[in-house]
């Protein structure tokens, strides 16, 4: 998952300070995430997985809020269809928003001590990153649909 945000961020580094900050924001977060297992259970799993819920929230807000209103408006301006195809992926990408918001519903404020506790915990965090891996396929291929399918023409335009 690290590896793929690396390969992200290389691909659409520098196309937009939002994109980028937005892309910043998802390598921090996968990073949160694969350290949690590290964790010291008995004195900063809590803090750790309230931390790691405000940095998913974030990423999600700043997913809905203002990278995709961006694409969405750069998409709009091209009448290629790609507006459309990209808008195809919203019901799929809130898939992974619903899971999020439930995940952090039940452990923004985490104060587990028991084995069972813990293992519920591990249970969510795994199909919760199986959803964020799905999401941020997803993110990639809205930004692919709508960003770099026009640069050229962008690109063109500015230097005409």
């Amino acid at each position: 998952m690290l590896e793929k945000c690396r390969n992200a961020q290389e691909r659409w580094g520098g196309v937009s300070d939002i994109i980028d900050n937005w892309l910043e924001g998802r390598q921090k977060l996968i990073s949160f995430f694969v350290s949690l297992p590290q964790q010291n259970v008995q004195e900063t799993l809590n803090d750790k997985i309230q931390e790691f819920c405000q940095l998913m929230m974030d990423y999600i807000s700043s997913g809905h809020f203002e990278v995709y209103e961006q694409l969405l408006k750069q998409g709009s301006e091209f009448n290629d269809g790609s507006l459309e195809k990209a808008q195809e992926l919203f019901p799929q990408i809130q898939k992974s928003t619903d899971a999020a918001l439930d995940f952090n519903d039940v452990y923004s404020d985490f104060e587990g001590v028991t084995l069972q506790e813990m293992y519920e915990l591990t249970c969510q965090l795994s199909s919760l990153g199986e959803s964020l891996e799905e999401r941020f396929a997803l993110e990639d291929a809205m930004i692919e649909i709508l960003h770099t399918a026009h640069r050229e023409q962008v690109f063109a335009e500015a230097h005409a």
